[in-house]
């Protein structure tokens, strides 16, 4: 009998740990990745898009029939998948029996981008994990009414670049619930809502992401309740250029956002690649913001900044929009509890900054604000009242820091920032998710 070592046989030890988990469990089994190697796979998927090939239709049309009654309700248990899972049938619930208990683990996924991906309307998920996707774990796209619940989608590995992008990820929908959910280890956004409308974003946890939470290109958001920790950067509200509609009107409130420190290890060339270690709340190139009744503590950089999109770095390729306006205006700040921060910048110019003007022992104040501004819209050197950027939070100082002419000038004040602007409504949502959003 001739023996073989699995460990070596297969390079490293995942082969050895698959092997071990498939036959040791009261089910027995074996990844199917390991029935195939590249070319197999890939005259498989060949095969299966064939005329003559009815398999494939006949499973794709009896599961869009029936797919409602077998998604209701997954029993406890982690499910070992190797490929992605969609659903494209409206009015559907999946529901588990809790975010520990039911887990849909992908580490051996082989085919597919996502862990489960959604193009429906009516949608709720709830009770359950998504865990170690090849790409985002949950995307849901062109969704009406959709409720995330007490979802949980994790990298097991902890922070890297090789993990999936998105954790929990609704893009281009409208009337969004996501509440209880928990996003870990993210590589670029644990939970990311895009291009959306009516949106309420309360009580996540969010750690170890490179952005905890980002609202994008988004309007009529309100994100509360939330706790933001060991990030690159807390909670995100940013408006970029060439998509389809701009982001505006966004309520960030009574949030704990702290020891966002975490080093980015975003993909390069990345929007969020460009975002500092240790950012506790971002706004950038967007309107209509409102920040307040959030506690905002020990983020190295800086608690919370707003930032044109000149200061980002992200000049991509095709250029700019002529549409798009890169400009933070609107911005109202006020009722934020700071605590420490601003004593470990990331990134040279930061630092620089910082030893120059504040010592070695020194801190950057609360508040970062890069002096982008539009210039066609000043008024005797200032922007217009209902296009300023407000800020009325106490003791809280905040410092321009010149960016417009490399830093050269930096000033730190308060006095002159103290201005109001009119408060915006709650979000409440419609439908079968009606229900009125918080009100402070």
């Amino acid at each position: 009998m001739r023996m073989t070592n699995l460990a070596k046989a297969s390079g490293d030890c995942a082969f050895l740990d698959d092997v071990l988990t498939g036959l040791s469990g009261p089910v027995k089994s074996l990844p199917a990745k390991y029935f195939y190697d590249a070319e197999g796979s890939r005259l498989f998927e060949e095969i299966c898009d064939l005329p003559e090939y009815y398999l494939t239709r006949t499973e794709i049309a009896l599961l869009t029939k029936v797919a409602p009654e077998i998604a209701k309700h997954i029993p406890a248990g982690t499910y070992h998948l190797d490929t992605s899972l969609s659903l494209n049938v409206d009015g559907v619930t999946i529901r588990g029996e809790g975010m520990d208990k039911t887990i849909l683990n992908f580490k051996g996924q082989v085919t597919g981008a996502e862990g489960l991906l959604v193009h429906a309307k009516d949608f709720t998920i709830e009770d359950l994990a998504i865990e170690d996707s090849k790409g985002d774990a949950l995307k849901i796209i062109d969704g009406e009414n959709i409720a995330i619940r007490r979802v949980r989608s994790e990298w097991t590995n902890g922070p890297a670049t090789s993990n999936g992008a998105y954790g929990i990820y609704p893009v281009q929908t409208k009337n969004l619930l996501i509440e209880d959910s928990v996003a870990i280890g993210a590589s670029d956004a644990g939970i990311y809502v895009g291009q959306s409308d009516n949106i309420v974003v309360r009580r996540n946890r969010a750690e170890r992401n490179v952005a905890g939470i980002e609202i994008e290109n988004s309007a009529h958001a309100d994100v509360y309740d939330n706790v933001a920790m060991h990030n690159t950067g807390g909670i995100l509200v940013f408006n970029m250029p060439n998509l389809p509609v701009p982001g505006h009107s966004s309520r960030v409130f009574h949030n704990h956002i702290e020891s966002n420190n975490t080093g980015n290890f975003a993909t390069k060339g990345s929007a969020v690649s460009s975002v500092p270690a240790g950012s506790g709340v971002v706004i950038n190139s967007n309107r209509l913001v409102e920040i307040f009744d959030n506690d905002i503590i020990d983020n190295g950089t800086d608690n919370l900044s707003v930032s044109s999109y000149y200061s980002t770095g992200f000049m991509n390729k095709r250029g700019v929009s002529e549409a798009y306006d890169p400009y933070p205006e609107a911005i109202y700040i006020y009722g934020n509890r700071f605590k420490g921060g601003g004593d470990s910048p990331d990134g040279l110019d930061f630092k620089t900054l910082k030893i120059a003007m504040f010592g070695l022992s020194g801190r950057l104040p609360d508040i970062l604000w890069d002096g982008y501004v539009n210039p066609e819209h000043l008024i005797n050197g200032k922007l217009d009242a209902a296009r300023a950027i407000c800020i009325d939070n106490g003791d809280a100082d905040t410092i321009n820091i010149d960016g417009p002419n490399h830093y050269k000038n930096p000033k730190v004040g308060r006095a002159e920032y103290v201005c109001s602007l009119p408060h915006l409504p709650a979000v409440t949502l419609t439908g079968p998710l009606a229900e009125t959003g918080h009100t402070p």
